[in-house]
């Protein structure tokens, strides 16, 4: 009964298990071997002596620190700074040749918007005391866009090895007759044709050309291939040399080694010359020829050019309204006889 004489609802005996025997004998053994233990004792440094340990030998190597392969933040920093730098210069660059383009093509409208207006004549370029003044304007650099200005320019150095070319005919041409009495008309038939080719030449095909490359004028550049097939004609005469035509040309200065041997090699010089005209009138007829293409002129343009031209211009103005005013005045006059 004893087992049911114990109350439930009596609080239990407390029960510390670190106050068992054999708990508290293993940590009071523990504690005093604990502080008894001197690492720095006689006894203990003559064990630990005793001791060898072992060294490896990757221990002999020299210690290396491993640089990191990642770039730090000041070289990353520092790069992106100097590649800033040379995109900097490198726009800046760029806008000044863009500044510069544009300054050009302001010039060149400049220039073309002041042809309308009244220019001095600068060619050809005479001294100020001459009494006939320059009768026309030329300016390459601000009339002629870049891209026909070596044309245009080569146009105007094939006039003037054209204008030497027939000075230099008068000249073999003099020899000739001075060589035989029979070729008088040679000679002033080459005086002729100097006086007469070479203005009519710059009037005729040159300026037709200049103005052409200048406004970009349709029914300029058809005047030009007009007048300009004849004369590459007209090189092929004076190349071919025909007798008593005025030109020492390779026939007569042929003809001439027999008889006179100088005035022949003169004759042939001039020939060759009569040749490089013919040939470079070509080549250079050509030459314009594609840049015309390119600039998308057309007959129909011309044609307009033509009539709008004619039509603005006051000396045809002033004709029309004097034939105009004779015409009325006349039917006037006849309406009042009646």
């Amino acid at each position: 009964m004893s087992g049911f004489d114990s109350n439930p609802f009596v609080d239990p005996v407390d029960v510390n298990p670190f106050q068992d025997a054999s708990v508290t004998q293993v940590t009071s053994g523990a504690t005093e071997s604990i502080g008894e233990f001197n690492p720095f004792s006689a006894t203990e440094m003559r064990h630990q002596s005793d001791t060898t340990i072992p060294i490896s030998a990757a221990s002999t190597q020299p210690a290396i620190l491993q640089t990191s392969v990642e770039q730090s933040a000041q070289a990353t920093a520092a790069a992106g700074q100097a590649n800033l730098i040379k995109q900097q210069e490198e726009l800046e660059r760029k806008a000044a040749e863009l500044e510069r383009k544009e300054q050009d093509l302001r010039n060149q409208a400049a220039g073309r918007a002041s042809n309308t207006g009244t220019k001095e004549n600068n060619w050809p370029p005479l001294p100020k005391f001459f009494p006939v003044k320059p009768c026309f304007h030329q300016d390459f650099e601000q009339e002629i866009p870049e891209d026909y200005r070596r044309i245009c320019k080569r146009m105007y150095y094939l006039w003037m090895f054209h204008s030497a070319t027939l000075f230099l005919n008068v000249l073999a041409c003099l020899a000739y007759f001075t060589a035989d009495s029979l070729h008088g008309v040679d000679f002033g038939l080459s005086i002729l044709w100097f006086i007469l080719f070479t203005p009519v030449s710059f009037i005729c095909w040159y300026r037709p050309v200049y103005k052409a490359f200048r406004s970009d004028s349709s029914f300029s550049f058809f005047f030009f291939f007009f007048v300009f097939f004849f004369q590459v004609a007209v090189y092929v005469i004076q190349t071919v040399g025909i007798p008593s035509w005025g030109n020492s040309g390779w026939i007569v200065s042929i003809s001439m080694i027999g008889r006179n041997l100088a005035v022949a090699v003169v004759m042939m010089v001039v020939a060759g010359f009569f040749t490089v005209n013919a040939i470079l009138a070509i080549i250079l007829l050509k030459m314009v020829h594609s840049k015309y293409r390119r600039t998308g002129a057309s007959f129909t343009k011309a044609q307009q050019e033509f009539s709008q031209g004619v039509l603005t211009n006051r000396d045809v103005q002033t004709a029309a309204a004097s034939v105009a005013t004779s015409a009325a005045q006349g039917a006037f006059s006849r309406n009042q006889g009646n």
